[in-house]
């Protein structure tokens, strides 16, 4: 199976179907998080660096970064983030934008190979953002939209999901550096929300064989008890093939590692046990 390798200066993550699922910490993003947005436009880089710590303590494999709010310069300010958070924490960087000048920025003082958030099947975006992936030897996350829209149909999902490899392959980047995010959608707008995504996961699988991502607690968007429904998502997408999740870390990895251990992810139930001890100590 095809694996995805991500780094840091200090450490190496690789994202495969065999492997302990990859969990990307989303909480360095200011959307709906007022402290981080303010503190993004204060300039004050403290928020940035306890939430790289606290994720990281909780097991987080890969940091997301973005810095997406009205006010901040993002070609500024998205550089700025990844080089503090880079001084303080050892993980590798997920650099987050839909700023293609602020993605180049970033990569430019990124040490490692970054994995970058995202391209979509949109032609804008695959001529912006695959350039930038290859000419700093990166890996990309692609989302299945394209100028159409999300694709309301399995047909045109795949359809996205094989444009975005072709592009990538054409221009050089290996399929490998490309992982597939299924975009889950809030359950509570649609009931198939959760099956349409492990069908996708299969598919993906089965006829490009490259990894799977994806933002998990979109699924639990307006419904109560938005934790539980999230973890029960995290298991079934896990157990249908996803390699790897942008989540709030500490609130899904210890289902994560549950899973992993049921799917022989986890020799001799080292990982679980490790974070049943030291859950203890808490």
């Amino acid at each position: 199976m095809i694996e995805t390798k991500v780094s840091s200066t200090k450490k190496e993550v690789i994202i495969g179907y065999s492997r302990p699922t990859v969990l990307i910490g989303e909480r360095i993003n200011p959307t709906g998080k007022k402290k981080l947005a303010e503190s993004l436009r204060a300039g004050d880089m403290e928020y940035v660096r306890q939430e790289a710590l606290e994720q990281v303590k909780a097991g987080a494999d890969i940091i997301d970064v973005n810095v997406g709010v009205l006010g901040v310069d993002a070609t500024v300010m998205l550089p700025r983030v990844v080089q503090t958070v880079m001084e303080t924490v050892d993980v590798p960087l997920c650099i987050d934008s839909d700023n293609p000048a602020a993605i180049e920025a970033a990569l430019k003082v990124y040490i490692g190979k970054p994995l970058i958030n995202s391209v979509s099947g949109e032609t804008k975006s695959l001529a912006n953002i695959l350039p930038l992936v290859k000419a700093h030897g990166a890996a990309v996350i692609g989302l299945i939209q394209d100028d159409e829209g999300t694709p309301k149909t399995m047909e045109r999902r795949m359809a996205i999901a094989h444009r975005i490899i072709e592009k990538a392959e054409t221009l050089g980047i290996p399929r490998q550096d490309v992982v597939i995010d299924c975009l889950a959608f809030a359950i509570g707008a649609n009931s198939k929300a959760g099956v349409e995504v492990i069908d996708t996961i299969h598919r993906i699988k089965e006829e490009l064989g490259v990894n799977v991502t994806m933002g998990a607690s979109n699924v639990s968007f307006g419904m109560p008890d938005r934790d539980l429904l999230t973890n029960g998502f995290v298991a079934a997408v896990v157990a249908a093939g996803a390699t790897s999740l942008i989540v709030d870390v500490a609130k899904v990895r210890p289902i994560v590692l549950a899973v992993d251990l049921i799917l022989d992810r986890d020799p001799y139930a080292k990982r679980y046990i490790k974070a049943y001890r030291e859950r203890l100590k808490k």
